[in-house]
């Protein structure tokens, strides 16, 4: 690992000022694709957090009680001043996480839009109408912001997850302590340093460390009223065990093993192309990845085949040298290490058709990959890979296709692909995954729900559900 010329030193926010660690340490920041280190940030620990939600905690006394309107004109502004800087809020993101240029920068503008859209939901929150439900007494709903909301990102898309979870928390009143990943918190500082010219102080907090410096702290603060965490499935039950304790709200966007089910009548080259971009958008590292295909017995073969050539066409390599690929590093070597290992032990009863290994340079790189025909019950079609692999299997008939799709822990996403529309709303009732696309797989829109089922987690980001997430139903009752 080799350190480039001068990098910089950032600095954490919090009670709108930019602040070291308590103790002074900081952390490496590495661009995977290229192990280089290219910053420092601020090695927080316990005290760090509890000046944070101190922080936010008084911000929230004023802030809850700001109306609707003005906190929909300040995310009005705020995401107008993230659009501004699109290219380089992009291009730190592309050298912090590893991802294509042209990928971290397309990415800034979901958040941007994300922020629109919680800067209008916050002005038309909805509820039971006032009336008289018992004679003589006068009954209203009101909808209250939760508190201080710890919220805590992933790596696997920085910006993005950082503008899903404030959005809604803001708009509905709460107050926000971000913890970004250790790996990549480098937009987050500056997504912090933008609000801090617009957003009242304490009602953005970013603070930087690792899970285990400071997640239990986070997690278990007092003055923390909500935690909303998107990662790993194993994170998010030690982190809903940490919040039992104190019985805290909680938001878990967790863990997810995407199938497709390809039906015989299916357009096969769309799904080909489909997961060429998706399957390994972002190196797999996304949970809602199409990455478990579920193909008919009649198009079994032929799909495996147009996967195949489609997934040799992929380029990959360093971001910094080229604009026009379109796969870079994953996050780090431990990662690529996951990967390989649970490719290797597939191998041993299933084909690797396509990849199927690490290549020997710097950065953090796995190639592209296709297994064919791995037994249901394996680890590679059970377990999350978070990599660049995407397993196909022959299904007999529709129930087993459906039987298949529903035997994993996770329940996040899902697509059907079919000409025949009366089976495909009858499988996508009948597969048990918060998002369900027919014909597609991965489009988002801000006005919809995202979440999932079993281990998946519960809770919704985006939409109107999102913002009833971060509130508190009251009812208040008038005798008259």
């Amino acid at each position: 690992m080799t350190e480039t010329a001068q990098a910089p030193t950032h600095l954490q926010f919090i009670g709108g000022e930019q602040v070291p660690a308590a103790s002074g340490e900081t952390l490496e920041v590495v661009n995977p694709a290229n192990d280089e280190v290219i910053a420092h940030v601020p090695m927080s620990a316990a005290e760090d957090v509890d000046r944070a939600v101190r922080a936010a905690a008084k911000a929230f006394e004023t802030w809850q009680h700001t109306t609707p309107q003005d906190r929909s004109l300040m995310l009005l502004r705020l995401a107008d001043a993230i659009e501004a800087r699109v290219d380089e809020i992009g291009r730190l993101e592309s050298r912090n996480a590893g991802k294509p240029v042209v990928a971290a920068i397309d990415e800034v503008p979901v958040v941007v839009d994300n922020l629109r859209f919680f800067a209008g939901a916050a002005r038309v929150m909805e509820g039971k109408a006032a009336n008289e439900y018992l004679a003589g007494h006068t009954s209203l709903i009101r909808r209250e912001p939760v508190g201080v909301v710890a919220s805590i990102a992933p790596w696997n898309y920085p910006i993005m997850m950082a503008g899903w979870k404030i959005g809604p928390a803001l708009a509905a009143g709460n107050t926000v302590v971000l913890k970004p990943s250790a790996k990549t918190p480098l937009t987050a500082i500056l997504l912090a340093e933008i609000a801090a010219e617009i957003l009242p102080p304490g009602v953005l907090n970013v603070i930087t460390g690792t899970g285990a410096g400071i997640g239990d702290a986070i997690v278990g603060h007092p003055g923390v009223a909500m935690v909303s965490v998107t990662g790993d499935t194993v994170t998010g039950m030690h982190i809903a065990k940490v919040a039992a304790e104190r019985v805290k709200r909680l938001h878990l966007e967790l863990g997810g093993k995407a199938p497709v089910i390809v039906f015989d009548d299916a357009d096969l080259d769309a799904v080909a192309d489909n997961l060429r971009t998706f399957g390994y958008y972002n190196s797999g590292q996304d949970c809602t990845a199409p990455c478990r295909v579920i193909a008919g017995p009649e198009v079994y073969e032929t799909f495996v085949a147009k996967l195949a050539d489609e997934v040799r066409q992929i380029r990959w390599g360093d971001p910094a040298e080229a604009d026009d690929i379109d796969m870079g590093s994953l996050i780090g070597h431990d990662q690529v290490d996951k990967v390989a290992g649970m490719v290797a032990r597939a191998s041993d009863k299933a084909e690797v058709v396509v990849g199927g290994h690490a290549p020997d340079r710097p950065g953090a790189y796995y190639e592209p990959t296709v297994i064919a025909g791995p037994d249901q019950k394996s680890e590679i079609v059970q377990d999350e890979v978070f990599g660049p692999v995407v397993t196909v299997q022959r299904f007999g008939d529709e129930e087993q296709a459906i039987a298949w799709a529903n035997d994993v822990r996770f329940g996040l996403a899902a697509s059907v692909w079919t000409s025949d529309i009366g089976r495909a709303l009858r499988v996508s009732k009948a597969i048990q995954f918060g998002t369900v696309w027919i014909n597609d797989h991965f489009t988002l829109a801000s006005e919809m729900p995202h979440g999932g089922f079993k281990e998946s987690g519960y809770g919704k980001d985006q939409s109107m559900y999102a913002v009833e997430d971060y509130t508190i139903v009251k009812h208040v009752m008038i005798k008259s």
